[in-house]
């Protein structure tokens, strides 16, 4: 959360394959930093090309790195789109949006300006394609996609989950609960939507109902507990990833009510976000360092 995040003045990205059969990437992990100075990252996402997106916490810019690129520049100026205070940002390929998280900028004695919303750009040109306010304020930390194309926002100090239906002019509240203290990361899977608890480590889940509306609110009981967690993401194959401010990627297996948690890397010094390109998973840090996890054989 941004909140407490420290002055960064390079994203790193830490590699760790998830191949477990066949042949290990052979490709060598890759240092991507941005091009810039006291950015703040907080998150971070990819394409299905390769392209690696950053937002800033204290500049509002989006930043890109082409695949295969070492450095991400400003593609997304702050001064031209009014953004403050980017948290989350997730790229939907089927849509071609890539989704933003704004948020006011200001701190402790420091005004604030500009609004909590969500934001869609083209993913192609970076051109705004929409703004949609949260009601009644709030703090947009991170975004998911419904296979339908709904999209899915956590506001953390509302304790809630905002929704834009396709085509939505409104952002309507699809859950809220007291219980949702610290709410963070967010991901679907298999029909429910799944949040992390900043502060107590812990994982819910709600299933999305057949008109669309939130079931009840099931606490996931994991194999092992959770350290600040962060940024959540879906694999392809049907898992959870999830990257922890205590210094850890895991991996997690849903089994009804019950995650099965497997730590692919940790010794981070926190770990903010992740994004999945092939059989690689990204990790924003916030220290200047690259390590690569093998798991072929584990």
């Amino acid at each position: 959360m941004s909140s407490i995040r420290k002055n960064v003045f390079q994203a790193l990205m830490v590699v760790a394959s998830l191949s477990v059969v066949g042949e290990v990437n052979a490709q060598s992990p890759r240092d991507v930093t941005i091009n810039d100075t006291m950015v703040m990252p907080e998150s971070v996402t990819s394409s299905k090309d390769g392209s690696i997106f950053f937002g800033s916490t204290s500049k509002g810019n989006i930043y890109r790195a082409t695949p295969g690129a070492a450095k991400a520049d400003v593609w997304i100026q702050a001064s031209a789109t009014g953004l403050t205070n980017v948290l989350g940002v997730l790229a939907d390929d089927k849509a071609g949006i890539l989704w933003v998280c704004a948020n006011p900028a200001g701190g402790r004695g420091t005004p604030a300006s500009g609004q909590t919303a969500l934001r869609a750009f083209d993913l192609m040109s970076g051109a705004p394609k929409g703004n949609w306010p949260f009601p009644d304020g709030g703090l947009c930390n991170d975004i998911a996609i419904a296979p339908d194309g709904t999209a899915y926002a956590t506001d953390t100090n509302g304790r809630r989950v905002l929704r834009l239906k396709p085509g939505g002019e409104v952002l309507d509240v699809w859950v809220s609960d007291p219980q949702l203290n610290g709410i963070d990361g967010i991901a679907i899977l298999n029909g429910a939507v799944y949040v992390n608890l900043f502060f107590s480590g812990k994982l819910f889940r709600s299933a999305i109902q057949p008109d669309g509306t939130a079931g009840p609110i099931t606490e996931i009981e994991t194999s092992m507990p959770f350290t600040r967690p962060d940024g959540l993401r879906t694999t392809p194959s049907g898992k959870l990833l999830q990257a922890e401010g205590g210094g850890r990627l895991t991996e997690i297996t849903i089994n009804d009510k019950r995650g099965e948690v497997r730590v692919l890397g940790e010794g981070f010094t926190g770990a903010t976000a992740v994004t999945q390109i092939g059989e690689t998973a990204f990790v924003l840090v916030e220290r200047l360092r690259v390590v690569a996890v093998p798991l072929a054989g584990r």
